[in-house]
This record gives structure tokens, C-alpha cells and sequence, in this order.
């Protein structure tokens, strides 16, 4: 997954989100959880101190009775956290009446230190127990019988208010568990979703690759409907390009036909008449007729280049040229070494790949002391984004060049050795195929002691 591609931007987003909500969901589900907890906990303080407040105010007598303790057993565990007392207010010298939990210990009074009383006048405060464990208060002041004449007494109950954090914590390891495995369970439904959302893109590049290496003339398959459009422009513009290739190859068919015939006639007008006139005309015919040759090769060459969808195997070209050229030369006794992988295509047409690939074998068997070399080699990156290309590479073990004859051997017309028979093209030729298919044509010295051509040419 390549920072820069749609399924990064698409994962990187629902990793930020995810990241995002979760975090925010976990905090509001245990803020809920936590405020139940606390709720829940102090409404059973709550019912606790009012059964003690009936069972010890509702008495005939001006003191609170006992309590029966039916409410809590954990009232009778000493040291247990969950306390009741009942201490007077008015008067100093009445009785302190506490649950068998509080043993001789005391608990302190809201109402005494001054906390406020909520809407239902009871007094809240959190502080410590006997035995320092953390505890919640709950108080309600009232009288005996309930009467405005009788003393007023503190009624505390107290619980302990650990267990709140014990359930709290307990319940934060279990919802942080359960939220990363979902979040977990996200992100691969979400990678899932992306390689099955992005695969009609991919099936789109899968067929453009087919179109370009020849092998289907269109882009083929049922797509989705957003898609779909895209596949029928896609469609259109290469029938587009082929029309106007097949235009382009008829004019300069026609335009060939139309200049080849009156420059033949007047070369042959100027041959009829011997004057020096008639000379210098037909000179300079010839010369347009070369040039008009010239270009139209290279228009033709330019138009078979830029087609879509031509694609030549190298291997079964080398090989028919390596054993007609071993055929020709079998009196200078030359053997041609052939490596050549065997799936590699030509992103071309294969009378072009004949031309340049019989030019360089061809250059080489006539300078060569009997061995030529021919090296085919794949230059393509799995994961580069320039375009792919292959190497053709072609050595003999001849006398060789200079670095200054090498530079000169490329230009059209120019010869190095005028006593082997040709006119200086060939390598001028084979560097302007290579150009026209965006390669490139270089000359070193070789190993083998020769002259090396390599040349570089799309792949399919």
C-alpha cells in the first residue's frame, strides 16, 4: 500500500476515525456506567438509612430504639464497611446507639461539619472508616416520633465506596478490551472493503496492460456502474487513436505516390538533355527524392511507433535472424551467441524490431574475427514507475572503434572503413527507429574487443 495511492488515503482515513470515535464512545459508555454505579449505590444507602430512621425514630419513648438489622447483614461483620449510627444532637449526655460492623468506632457528621443538605435533606461526604478503608456517608437528621418537642438525632449509614472503584475498573478493562477488538475488527473490515471497492481499478489497469501489449483490442468486462463510464470513454479515445493512425499511414502513403512520380519524371527530363543545367537539376531531384524517402520512412516509423497494442516477441526474431545471418557468413565462419529471455515482448511492430535488430547483427558480422554476441535483458522495476524497457545488446570481437570513430559512426552517411561494402545508414537507421519508440542507441568498446551497440526499446 503506497503512501500516495487511493487505498492509503481511504485507510488512513478510517484509521483516524476510528482512532477518533472509539476513544470518545469508550469514555461516554463508562462516564454512563460509572454515574449508574454511583446512582445504584447510593439509593441503597439511601433505603438503608430510611428503614433505620423508621425502625429506631418510631418509638413511644423519647429515645430512637435499636434497630432490628434486617436491612444489611454485613451490619453485624465488624470492620465489614457498611456501618450505621445513630448520635444525638440536642442532648450531649443521651446514648450512642451503632451497628455491631462499627464496634467501638465513630463516624463523622456531615450535619456537624457543616455540609448542605440535598432537595430530600440528606447530607453526603465521602471520607475513611475505622479501619482507613474509603467509605460514602449518607445522613438524615430528624427527631423521635417524627415530634418538633423531641430530641434530634444523627442517622448515619455508611457503605463502602471501594467497591465502586473495583467495579468501575473492572468494568474499564473489559470495555477497553472489547473496543480495541473492535477496532481491530474495523480496520480489517475496512481493508477488506478497500481491496474489494478498488478491484475494478485494478481490472481497469489489467486491461489497459492488455490493450497496450496487444492482447485485446479494447477494454473488456462488466464494470460498476461509476465506472462504466469511464471503460466506454476509455474505449472511444482508443478507437479514436487508431482511426487517426490509420489516416495518418494513408497520407503518407498518398503523399508518397504524389511526389515519387513528378520527381521521377524530372530526373528523367534532366537525363533526356546533356547541359549543365540539365545535370545540376537532375543533381538536386535526386537529392529531394532521398529526402523525400528519408521522411516519409520516419513519418511511417513515427506512426507505426505511436500505435497501441502492437506487440512482437523478441525471442522468435533473434533467433530466425541469428540463423539467416550465420547462414550468409558461413564462409567467414561466424557464430552468433543468442541470450534472450523467453517471455519478453517488443511494445512495436516486428518488421521494425527485423530492421534494427538485423542492422546491428548484420554491422557486426562484417567487423567481427567469427564471434558475435547478442544479449537480451530485462530493465524494468516491479514497483518503478518510469516506463519498462529491455536492452538489446550487440558485441563482436573485432578490432573495435576509438572513442572519436564512435562518435562519428552514428551520423547518417558516415563511414569509418570505405572498403567494406555499404552506404553508412545502417546504425543512423536503427537510431532513429530507436528514438521514434522513445529508446535510445549507445556505442562503447566491448569486452570481447570489438564494437558494443546497445540499444534500449519499450516492453510490452
Amino acid at each position: 500500500m503506497k503512501l500516495n495511492s487511493l487505498a492509503f488515503r481511504l485507510f488512513a482515513t478510517s484509521v483516524a476515525w476510528t482512532l477518533l470515535v472509539l476513544p470518545l464512545a469508550g469514555w461516554l459508555i463508562f462516564t454512563l456506567y460509572r454515574d449508574d454505579v454511583q446512582v445504584g449505590f447510593d439509593n441503597n444507602l439511601i433505603k438503608l438509612v430510611d428503614g433505620i430512621v423508621v425502625d429506631a425514630l418510631a418509638t413511644e419513648g423519647n429515645e430512637p430504639d435499636v434497630p432490628l438489622n434486617r436491612y444489611e447483614p454485613l451490619f453485624e461483620v465488624p470492620n465489614s464497611g457498611f456501618y450505621w449510627q445513630i448520635k444525638p444532637l440536642d442532648v450531649p449526655t443521651a446514648r450512642r446507639i451503632v451497628s455491631p460492623s462499627l464496634a467501638t468506632g465513630q463516624l463523622p457528621s456531615p450535619y456537624e461539619l457543616r455540609f448542605p443538605a440535598d432537595k430530600t435533606g440528606k447530607r453526603w461526604m465521602n471520607t475513611t472508616g475505622p479501619n482507613g478503608q474509603p467509605i460514602r456517608i449518607v445522613e438524615v437528621v430528624n427527631s423521635v416520633n417524627y415530634a418538633a418537642d423531641t430530641p434530634h438525632y444523627s442517622i448515619i449509614v455508611a457503605g463502602p465506596h471501594d467497591w465502586i472503584e473495583e467495579l468501575n475498573n473492572h468494568f474499564r478493562s473489559r470495555l477497553i478490551i472489547a473496543l480495541a477488538l473492535v477496532g481491530l475488527g474495523l480496520l480489517a473490515v475496512t481493508l477488506v472493503q478497500i481491496r474489494f471497492g478498488l478491484a475494478p481499478l485494478r481490472r481497469i489497469e489489467q486491461g489497459l496492460a492488455a490493450v497496450r501489449s496487444g492482447d485485446a483490442k479494447d477494454l473488456e468486462g462488466d464494470l460498476p456502474a461509476e465506472i462504466e463510464p469511464l471503460q466506454i470513454e476509455l474505449n472511444a479515445l482508443l478507437k479514436s487513436n487508431q482511426d487517426i493512425i490509420e489516416r495518418a499511414r494513408t497520407q503518407v502513403g498518398n503523399l508518397a505516390h504524389a511526389l515519387k512520380t513528378p520527381l521521377a519524371v524530372i530526373v528523367n527530363e534532366a537525363h533526356d538533355h546533356k547541359s549543365e543545367f540539365a545535370s545540376k537539376v537532375a543533381e538536386q531531384a535526386a537529392i529531394m527524392r532521398d529526402q523525400v524517402s528519408n521522411y516519409l520512412d520516419r513519418a511511417r516509423l513515427a506512426a507505426r511507433a505511436n500505435v497501441i497494442g502492437r506487440a512482437t516477441p523478441v525471442q522468435p526474431v533473434a533467433e530466425s535472424l541469428v540463423r539467416t545471418l550465420e547462414r550468409i557468413n558461413r564462409d567467414k565462419g561466424v557464430s552468433i551467441k543468442l541470450e534472450c529471455p523467453q517471455a519478453l515482448r517488443f511494445q512495436g511492430e516486428k518488421h521494425d524490431l527485423e530492421e534494427m535488430l538485423g542492422n546491428l547483427l548484420d554491422n557486426a558480422c562484417k567487423w567481427s574475427h567469427g564471434e558475435v554476441f547478442l544479449t537480451v535483458e530485462d530493465l524494468s522495476q516491479p514497483a518503478g514507475a518510469a516506463p519498462k524497457m529491455f536492452a538489446l545488446t550487440v558485441e563482436d570481437n573485432g578490432k573495435g572503434l576509438s572513442a572519436d570513430q564512435r562518435s562519428r559512426i552514428g551520423k547518417r552517411g558516415q563511414r569509418i572503413d570505405e572498403s567494406t561494402p555499404g552506404t553508412g545508414l545502417g546504425l543512423s537507421i536503427v537510431a532513429d527507429f530507436a528514438t521514434s519508440y522513445r529508446g535510445a542507441m549507445t556505442l562503447d568498446a566491448s569486452p570481447h574487443g570489438g564494437l558494443l551497440v546497445r540499444l534500449e526499446l519499450p516492453l510490452a
